[in-house]
């Protein structure tokens, strides 16, 4: 058993939620459902938990109710190694949410993600210190990221 991990509550969407995102990310899988019994909270047979895998990392979702809300204080961090891939994730996660500046959205549950290109750290922090400082100037005006927009910054073209 994994020591950590990252536990997500909605208000009634758990196993809506578990559903997009194992139907978004390859490697992912439900792995687990607890049902409400008469005792619960919820009603009975409605989701309590799910147990699920974002590219083979675990996750608990629970459906606890309208108490606790989610904040942009903790996201979710996608390394995304192509565009494609970044194109692909921020459209399928914002819809219904929104969309945030330098690759932060928000689901339409109300979780936070950073979609991010691997290549950033390259250029946020390449040894050429004006192309990085060319390089944070174009991310902090976009709002999904673009790498090569990112790269043409970073080498002053």
């Amino acid at each position: 058993m994994q020591k950590i991990t990252t536990f997500l509550t909605f208000n009634d969407q758990a196993e809506e939620a578990v559903k997009l995102y194992t139907s978004v990310f390859g490697n992912s899988r439900i792995t687990s459902t607890q049902r409400y019994g008469d005792a619960g909270p919820g009603p009975k047979g409605s989701v309590m938990t799910m147990g699920f895998e974002l590219e083979g990392q675990p996750f608990v979702a629970l459906n606890g109710g309208p108490t606790f809300k989610f904040a942009e204080g903790i996201s979710l961090y996608v390394n995304c190694a192509t565009q494609a891939e970044v194109d692909e994730l921020w459209e399928k996660l914002s819809a219904g949410g929104g969309k945030g500046r330098c690759g932060w959205l928000t689901d339409r549950f109300g979780v936070s993600w950073q979609i991010i290109p691997s290549m950033l750290t390259e250029v946020i922090g390449g040894k050429d210190a004006a192309g990085s400082k060319r390089a944070m100037q174009a991310m902090l005006r976009m709002d999904k990221l673009d790498i090569a927009a990112l790269r043409r910054a970073y080498e002053g073209k």
